[in-house]
């Protein structure tokens, strides 16, 4: 029977929802709650299949600890090294809130070493694809006739890379962002010790053909470039996540929305009850579970999504760029998605026009409210006008529209 009722919902709404309130059971709007919550799981899979994540070292909830502390690193002689709090990239997450500082006086070169990175890195086949770093040259305010940079590995081996014409091609006095590619023909081997399984260190050179005050700023230091969907990063707790994020959307908005109906058709001086009505609107939630089992079967549409470094630090001007790369790729989704979410609104306020019609022209509830009580066997002696369909429209369309509001702005739904 309450499966019936649920698919009467769909091509009878006039007759289903009458019956429904005549006799209202909680039983139908859980079990579509139930079918609701394994959509969405189906969906959240989907998404997830297509999604990969970039995966640094160090890890994103750790910031980039290698440039948050200035005692982490040795330099040449006579250089002072030293956090600097006020000039640092500026990013929602993964950058912290400083730099390391390397400056010295009468220099015409300088030197820089990380000479541990909390155990190795593994930049082999399976690892980690790229090195970056943000470096700004202060003074002098020529750019270097040198530059290199050396990756270490066993034994005291490294792996050596010239930044000469890198930094020939940057600003001075800028954040020049460097990513190199590491495991590449570019790079050259001290010895055949050295293997890219196992990076232990790392050091930067700079040479100037004069002699002045140099002064060096090195910031968001990371190994990335691997690429992981949230299988590989959480696996079941992913799905079950998934799962108590569907229940909320689904309660919140049943909730919300027979509140709203019940406080406007009171106010409309209308009669109406509690449980007949959230039953009723329970029900017509069943077009909310078309919506996300339509739209898992839009998603098997997506490409492979990449979310770079870039765009989950979130820094001013570089997330922009790179999150406009994802939202092209899903941009024929999003719009199907748009054009079903139209659609679910004005089937949702259709539907909510039948219930408050079938609430408000209710012999039973009628009697129950004019007696201020509720029983299941009250005899209907006169007959109960309806609210005209307009005034449903108008109870159910405010009712969604001031939904959507709470969800959105309030409740972040």
């Amino acid at each position: 029977m309450v499966v019936k009722d649920i698919l009467r919902v769909l091509y009878a709404p006039h007759k289903a929802f009458k019956d429904i309130i005549q006799n209202p059971k909680y039983l139908g709007p859980f079990i579509l709650l139930l079918i609701f919550v394994l959509a969405q799981v189906g969906s959240s899979y989907v998404v997830a299949s297509r999604s990969y994540i970039e995966q640094t070292m160090p890890v994103g909830d750790q910031v980039d600890v290698w440039t948050e502390n200035a005692a982490l690193w040795q330099a040449g002689p006579s250089v002072t090294i030293r956090n600097n709090t006020a000039d640092f990239i500026n990013s929602t997450s993964y950058y912290g809130s400083t730099s390391i500082e390397f400056a010295a006086s009468n220099a015409s070169n300088v030197w820089m070493e990380l000479s541990s990175l909390d155990g190795s890195v593994n930049c082999g086949a399976d690892g980690f694809k790229n090195v970056s770093l943000r470096v700004k040259i202060v003074a002098p305010d020529v750019k270097p006739e040198n530059a290199s940079i050396y990756l270490y590995s066993l034994s005291g081996s490294n792996f050596y890379y010239d930044l000469t014409q890198t930094f020939a091609s940057s600003d001075v006095n800028v954040w020049n962002n460097i990513t190199l590619t590491v495991g590449s023909g570019d790079w050259l081997s001290s010895s055949a010790n050295a293997t890219w399984e196992n990076i232990t260190g790392l050091k930067m050179e700079f040479a100037w053909s004069s002699a002045s005050s140099i002064t060096l700023r090195i910031d968001g230091l990371f190994f990335r470039g691997k690429f992981q969907d949230p299988f590989e990063l959480d696996g079941i707790a992913y799905i079950a996540s998934s799962a108590l994020n569907a229940v909320a959307p689904f309660l919140f908005e049943w909730l919300i929305l027979t509140g709203l109906m019940y406080l406007l058709i009171k106010g409309l001086k209308g009669n109406v009850i509690w449980r007949p009505l959230m039953v009723a609107v329970g029900f017509a939630l069943v077009i909310t579970v078309i919506q996300a089992l339509i739209l898992t079967v839009v998603y098997t549409s997506l490409p492979n999504l990449y979310y770079p470094l870039e765009v989950l630090a979130g820094t001013p001007g570089e997330f922009e760029v790179a999150y406009q790369v994802i939202l092209d790729k899903i941009a024929a989704v999003t719009l199907v998605g748009g054009i079903i979410q139209l659609a679910i609104y004005v089937w949702t306020v259709a539907l909510g026009a039948f219930i408050t019609r079938a609430i408000t022209g209710d012999k039973k509830i009628a009697e129950q409210v004019s007696m201020g009580k509720v029983t299941s066997d009250t005899t209907i002696s006169s007959d109960v006008t309806p609210f005209s369909w307009m005034k449903c429209l108008i109870v159910s369309l405010a009712s969604l529209f001031l939904t959507i509001i709470i969800l959105g702005l309030i409740l972040g739904i």
